[in-house]
């Protein structure tokens, strides 16, 4: 089947209202949940083929909160798909206002590499229970989990409802020649501006999920300790493969040494390696290299060596960085971490502020006015004050970037929303009306239009 004809069989069958249904609904979400365990040893051993990922690290930070997604979109899609009742203003009277929420229709998800089920189903899960059909592209850089989730759709959904193309660029350009109701997209700003231009040319509505130089606050006024431990589990989880992890930490200048102690001993406490299954490896040769080239050696403070037969970089921690300096310039999406030390929260803040804005925001301080100042004087999608990353798994919580780092959020009810037309609608009554909008146009009707309207 051709994309051409894969869209068209996915619009008759939204057409068809089947979706509009919420118990078909339903029970596509438990049927998708019910495979995903059958099946969770096959797809934890396709991700760890791909870097090493391993069953721990993937259950915990995958599984875990797409089963929630599931869970709660089963609890309460019937709430979040009711009919909701509006006030009707007066020159309507008598009439009833209402909001109705509707499918868009066939959507395009498409997925990224670093969480390959997570960001890939999760939003499968949101398009289900809004009621529309979808066509999900996973990455083709992570081959294995990528044929796992296609042999786990395709041989237990119809292509119509839910069909899973696999392959690269030119399938992706393929795709992005159809018209869709809905485009869904998890991967870099670059990337972003090319699906955001072929969705324009059908005005087409996109969620973008995009990521940036996220940034972490740590201040004098913090406990120490357990600032850095979450802090680097924040960061080298995943082996800084994340997209709301840590880019690069602000830190006040007279506690930057103990914080660079600190941070040592807690990576040399949590030995990280993929042998001992909490690190990845780099997605490929062409990361690895792009993330060898960020290395400045006369800065390294801890760390520094890549390993090309095991395609991993140790644990880095580099200090002197400077917001000109090319480790500043993009996105890290890696395991290394520039310390930049401040004295000036105002001025911190003002050079963070000069990037585009990022997916996420951390500041670390027992002292509530500093949190308070990052958080309010910031533009960012996400956050936290005293943790990072960990926003994530409130699924309640919308997650999603501004500017450069995104367009539109996701994550229960958040992500119901983004595949769902909510119709606004009066209704009135045929027995009688107020007159106040017909001819003869009196003074009189003018006196109670701008007594209803108060102007």
């Amino acid at each position: 089947m051709n994309m051409h004809d894969l869209v068209k069989s996915q619009n008759e069958f939204f057409n068809s209202g089947v979706t509009r249904d919420i118990t078909f609904r339903k029970k596509q979400l438990r049927k998708l949940k019910s495979l995903l365990k059958a099946h969770e040893k096959e797809l934890c051993t396709a991700i760890h083929s791909d870097f090493r990922k391993s069953e721990f690290i993937t259950l915990a930070t995958e599984f875990s909160l797409i089963y929630t997604d599931i869970g709660l979109a089963l609890k309460n899609l019937d709430t979040w798909a009711e009919r909701k009742s509006i006030p009707t203003n007066l020159v309507n009277f008598p009439a009833r206002s209402y909001v109705l929420a509707e499918p868009l229709g066939v959507s395009l998800i498409i997925g990224p590499w670093n969480y390959p089920y997570l960001l890939s189903l999760a939003p499968t899960v949101a398009a289900i229970a809004a009621g529309c059909t979808v066509i999900l592209k996973p990455s083709e850089l992570t081959r294995s989990t990528s044929a796992a989730i296609a042999r786990l759709i395709n041989d237990n959904f119809d292509p119509g409802f839910l069909k899973v193309v696999e392959g690269g660029v030119p399938e992706t350009q393929e795709l992005l020649k159809n018209k869709f109701d809905k485009i869904f997209f998890t991967g870099s700003p670059r990337v972003g501006k090319i699906i955001y231009q072929a969705a324009a040319e059908h005005l087409t509505p996109v969620t973008l999920e995009l990521g940036g130089k996220c940034p972490a606050f740590v201040t004098a006024d913090c406990n120490l300790k357990m600032v850095v431990k979450r802090l680097i589990w924040a960061k080298f989880i995943n082996s800084g493969q994340t997209c709301n992890s840590p880019d690069y930490v602000m830190v006040e200048e007279k506690i930057r040494e103990r914080f660079l102690k600190q941070c040592v001993e807690e990576i040399e406490k949590r030995a990280y390696s993929v042998e001992n299954e909490n690190y990845s490896q780099i997605i490929n040769q062409t990361h690895l290299e792009r993330l060898e080239a960020l290395i400045d050696p006369a800065k390294v403070y801890y760390g520094g060596k890549v390993d090309k037969d095991a395609r991993t970089v140790e644990p880095t921690i580099l200090v002197d960085v400077r917001f000109n300096d090319k480790v500043m310039e993009e996105e890290i999406f890696g395991p290394l971490l520039p310390v930049i030390p401040y004295t000036d929260l105002d001025a911190a803040i003002e050079q963070v502020r000069s990037l585009p804005k990022p997916l996420a925001c951390y500041v670390f301080s027992n002292n509530s006015e500093e949190r308070k100042k990052v958080m309010q004087e910031i533009s960012f999608g996400c956050g936290a004050e005293n943790e990072a990353v960990m926003q994530i798994t409130n699924r309640r919580l919308p997650f999603g970037g501004v500017g450069l780092s995104g367009i539109g959020k996701y994550n229960g009810e958040a992500g119901f929303r983004e595949f769902s037309n909510y119709k606004s609608i009066l209704r009135k009554t045929t027995h009688f009306e107020l007159s106040l909008k017909y001819h003869p146009l009196t003074k009189m009707k003018l006196w109670w239009i701008r007594t209803f309207f108060k102007f």
